[in-house]
């Protein structure tokens, strides 16, 4: 039986088993008038609930005179019946959305498969099986239509519903609902397991390239006679209603686009299937125009589709996702990228482009994922509720309730953000007058809304709220103000600004002064000075926060300013400079900056000197943090005032020693090593040491790698750094603030502090050559200890003399931390240098990490071995290197990874392996490592230990490692030598995943 007889067979088996009451006249009256009442412009009952009378007359079981329930006969009465609801389908033209609007899927089910039995679709043939290319049109055309209603029904299945309100309860209306409800649901579990059948005749639908046609109220009249009255013309390619054949390809393809988006959710591959089909519709619409359409298409639906599989199939690189804003959320939402997702809230709060309940969506999904335990999402779910909230105010909607449960104790961050948002989200200068009003209303609200004056100061002194609130409402908001607090002393005079609301002096002061904190604007902080001291001159407002940090040698100069507001003026600006340059933000360092020598210039030469060598250092920063990342080399002009700075010789001026240190590292990061070494004044390299050692590195890093002709400079720099490594030395701050180690009295060795050179001097490098340089001479120093049980390699270590004459006097373990410290910055640099891999490798395995040691080891012959995809450079991997890894291994109790690391020594290491093997307690996975040993003798030791043991299934898996053919003492050398490399890349990859 096929699927569509049985579900005949279960709605017909379903109904109410009564004998029918309509007779015979009524019967043919009934069909007498239908056309009539067809004709009328608006029937009543409507034309689809004739369906559900006829059909359910129809399929009314009989009873026979045993009072035995018979299934409906094949009388002529039924097939009438039937044949009028199949009319009544006909005159609505067969329109599936009107029909599964007013139709129950078992009725619907029902008049399909009457439309199958009269277009001759042969009963229990699979619709799959069936070619529609060789059908008549009408017969082809039921069966799209019967598969489009499978698929559609399947998908509105996995919307939710929203249940009806239950009315008073009654026996026999609840009996019926449960019955249709069990078929609706047979039906279902039917058309699901026919699903991809009905995909695949759709997507065959999809080839034909012709029209089709659908059976009008003539054709059906036509196939009701005796077979001899046809004359054929239904079978013929014009009887019926002409369906074009882009109408089909536009109606199939939606209909499969909505399936495939369906079945996305479990396989999200398929949504690329979806895209197409949905894309292929919106592309048919706009070549055909939707109105020549019989069967209508939810154009604004179907752009809904369209925009979730832009969204759901377009990967984080791709460029097509910054297209639309839902694009881009989803794509935060996806990488976690949430401070993004705020800032595209943010700005379409100008373009007001998404849709309150998308807006609304977003938040509650990540109140979720806050719930969850992400305490880190607490402050995204409030910046995102505060754009929602400020997009409502400007919309005229109300406040939702989750804006004033988060608002409940607000703080300054809180409100700093939501003036952000505010001023963010409306452009006043073309503004409406209406969303002006909106947004005064909603700041003066939150204002009286407040009981910590501290806020209400805050939200009232902003630029926006000033600009919005006019004098009247200023005055009706101070009234307001009063009743509800009476503490506050308010003034009764007229006021001109809303800093007038307190009548206390103080007030106004503390306002003005938190503009200052928050302000960048240099010439908004010399207004605000300017009122500030024009209300009180015993205040010293360059202290009113305890961030402005200027360094002591500048401080004494800046403070010894006769004149207050000059002096609080440039100290400010200098030290809100200073503050922007340490948080990277250069654009607002500069303006502050250009705007303190502007200033200084007038009056002081030496705080002149000091903002030009400030914003050289300033110009510095923004070229490494810019161009210079790219490789870009800074400008000649740039490189001229480095060298100016280091030659300079002005007296009395105030030098911070970062500059020097930027400065020389600025030039090695940049190779100037010909200036450094030839050019620079004598006189200057004996007295600014930083000039000295930078002389010395390039000189050193020029005649590399030749080791012969650099062993004069590399002696020079070796007997320095010794010099500065002296233990005579203790520790002081500096009048900068900055740690520093000075030296007793009675050593005058040493040209620059330990502590600079080994943690502050060097870091700035970012030269490799410069790097690996002071790298190997801080390994060397670290080496030549005589208490040293495991030697640190690098390289260019050749260079360097082996010995020291004073050995006592060098503080090995300051060279030990600047050691550790200098790899550790080096690889930030490039973490792919295997040789400095490999001294973080030295290092770990010094200490006795011999896990982490395995690491970088594996990592340094990884990176230069594309993951060990080629040889690993004999240089790398040395025979040290090597007994080093085997050495962890064996610490590690990883017997099996010893025997195997034993092979790859130059002269294969039996000993050791043999050993290693002997061991029970291995850690390691042991036998499945064998298919990793090349060495036969290996094999064949582990074959008889085996033996001796016992272990026959271990004694079988060396024998098979054995028995391969390319381990044959008899081959050719290259063939041995090609076995032993490709189980060396296993063996390491296999290693690699192990420790990585």
């Amino acid at each position: 039986m096929s699927a569509e007889a049985a579900d005949r067979e279960a709605a017909t088996s379903s109904r109410p088993c009564t004998p029918p009451q309509t007779s015979w006249f009524e019967f043919v009256l009934e069909e007498a008038l239908l056309e009539q009442h067809l004709q009328k412009p608006s029937p009543d009952p409507p034309p689809v609930q004739l369906i559900v009378q006829f059909l359910e007359q129809a399929s009314k079981p009989s009873v026979n005179e045993q009072n035995q329930v018979q299934p409906p006969p094949d009388n002529k009465r039924n097939r009438i019946l039937k044949l009028l609801a199949l009319k009544v389908a006909a005159h609505l033209k067969w329109d599936l959305d009107v029909l599964e609007k007013s139709l129950s899927v078992p009725v619907l089910n029902m008049l399909l498969n009457e439309l199958l039995c009269i277009s001759k679709v042969p009963p229990g043939t699979k619709h799959v099986d069936v070619d529609l290319s060789s059908l008549p049109p009408t017969t082809a055309m039921a069966i799209l239509l019967y598969n489009r209603w499978a698929i559609r029904t399947i998908v509105q299945s996995s919307f939710p519903v929203k249940q009806a309100k239950p009315g008073p309860p009654q026996l026999n209306v609840m009996n019926q609902i449960q019955q249709e409800k069990e078929l609706t649901e047979n039906i279902l579990k039917v058309l699901k397991e026919q699903a991809a059948d009905s995909i695949l005749v759709l997507e065959g639908a999809l080839k034909l390239n012709k029209d089709l046609y659908v059976h009008t109220i003539r054709t059906l009249d036509l196939l009701a006679m005796e077979p001899g009255m046809v004359n054929g013309e239904t079978e013929s390619s014009t009887a019926g209603l002409k369906i074009s054949a882009e109408e089909i390809q536009c109606q199939v393809c939606y209909d499969l686009g909505a399936i495939y988006f369906q079945q996305g959710s479990t396989n999200a591959a398929v949504h690329e299937k979806a895209k197409e089909k949905f894309f292929k519709t919106k592309e048919l619409i706009a070549k055909n125009g939707s109105s020549s359409l019989h069967f209508t298409i939810d154009e604004e639906r179907l752009a809904g589709y369209c925009q979730a599989c832009e969204v759901l199939t377009s990967s984080s690189d791709d460029a097509s996702q910054q297209a639309t804003p839902y694009s881009q959320i989803h794509s935060c939402m996806k990488s976690g990228k949430y401070q993004d997702l705020v800032k595209i809230f943010l700005e379409d709060n100008l373009t007001l482009s998404l849709p309150e309940q998308f807006r609304q969506s977003v938040l509650r999904e990540l109140f979720q994922k806050a719930q969850q335990g992400n305490d880190a999402l607490d402050e995204v779910c409030f910046k995102v509720c505060v754009c929602n909230t400020v997009c409502d105010v400007l919309q005229g909607r109300i406040i939702d309730i989750q804006f004033c449960q988060l608002f409940l104790k607000p703080s300054k961050e809180k409100i700093d953000f939501l003036l952000e948002v505010c001023s963010g989200s409306i452009n006043l200068e073309n503004a409406s007058e209406e969303l002006k009003r909106r947004m005064a209303a909603f700041l003066k609200n939150l204002c009286l809304g407040m009981e910590d004056l501290q806020f209400v100061f805050m939200i009232s002194s902003h630029e926006l709220f000033i600009k919005l609130l006019k004098d009247d409402e200023r005055k009706l908001l101070i009234d307001q103000m009063r009743k509800r607090s009476p503490r506050i002393n308010l003034c009764t005079k007229p006021v001109t600004s809303f800093y007038d609301i307190p009548a206390s002096a103080s007030v106004n002061i503390g306002q003005l002064e938190h503009q200052l904190i928050l302000s960048m604007d240099p010439w908004r902080i010399r207004q605000i000075l300017i009122e500030l001291h024009g209300m009180t001159s015993e205040r010293q407002f360059w202290t009113i926060s305890n961030k402005w940090e200027v360094p002591n040698v500048y401080g004494n100069v800046i403070l010894g300013i006769k004149d207050s507001l000059t002096r609080d003026l440039v100290y400010i600006l200098m030290a809100k400079g200073l503050h922007c340059c340490a948080i990277k933000d250069f654009v607002h360092a500069k303006q502050l900056f250009a705007a303190c020598l502007e200033l200084v210039t007038e009056f002081s030469p030496k705080l002149r000197q000091v903002m030009l060598n400030e914003m050289l250092l300033l110009d510095i920063y923004t070229h490494e943090a810019g161009a210079g990342v790219s490789g870009e080399r800074p400008p000649s002009d740039l490189i001229s005032r480095v060298r100016g700075y280091l030659e300079m010789r002005v007296p009395d001026i105030p030098l911070r020693q970062v500059i020097a240190e930027e400065c020389v590292a600025f030039l090695l990061n940049w190779c100037e090593n010909e200036y450094l070494t030839m050019q620079v004044p004598l006189p200057l390299v004996q007295t600014n040491p930083y000039v000295k050692l930078g002389q010395l590195l390039a000189a050193t890093c020029k005649e590399l790698p030749g080791p012969k002709e650099s062993r004069r400079t590399a002696k020079d720099l070796w007997e320095v750094v010794v010099q500065i490594c002296s233990v005579s030395n203790q520790h002081k701050r500096g009048n900068d603030g900055r740690v520093s180690l000075i030296k007793h009295r009675e050593s005058t060795l040493g040209i620059m502090y330990r502590y600079f050179m080994g943690m502050l001097f060097f870091f700035p490098l970012q030269e490799p050559l410069v790097l690996t340089t002071i790298l190997s001479l801080f390994v060397k120093l670290h080496n030549v200890r005589e208490d040293i049980v495991n030697d640190i390699a690098a390289e260019h270590i050749s260079i360097w003399p082996s010995s020291i004459p004073n050995l006592q006097s060098v503080d090995f373990e300051a060279v030990a931390i600047t050691v550790k410290e200098l790899v550790s910055y080096a690889l930030t640099i490039n973490a792919n240098n295997h040789f400095w891999l490999i001294i973080q490798a030295d290092i770990y395995f010094a200490t006795n990490q011999y896990s982490a040691a395995l690491h970088y080891y594996l990592q340094a012959g990884a990176v230069c071995s594309d993951f060990f995809n080629k040889m690993v450079p004999p240089d790398v991997y040395t025979d040290q290197v090597i007994k080093r890894m085997i050495k962890c291994c064996s610490l590690l109790n990883c017997h099996t990874q010893v025997a195997i690391l034993c092979q790859f020594l130059r002269e294969v290491d039996y000993k050791t392996a043999f050993k290693a093997l002997q061991e029970q307690n291995s850690h390691d996975a042991m036998d499945s490592y064998y298919e990793y040993i090349w060495d036969v003798t290996i094999l064949e030791y582990l074959t008889y230990l085996h033996h001796k043991r016992g272990e026959t299934d271990k004694r079988q898996i060396a024998i098979k490692a054995i028995g391969q053919t390319e381990l044959n003492a008899s081959n050719p050398e290259e063939v041995l030598q090609l076995a032993a490399q490709r189980r060396k890349k296993k063996f390491l990859q296999a290693m690699a995943k192990l420790y990585f």
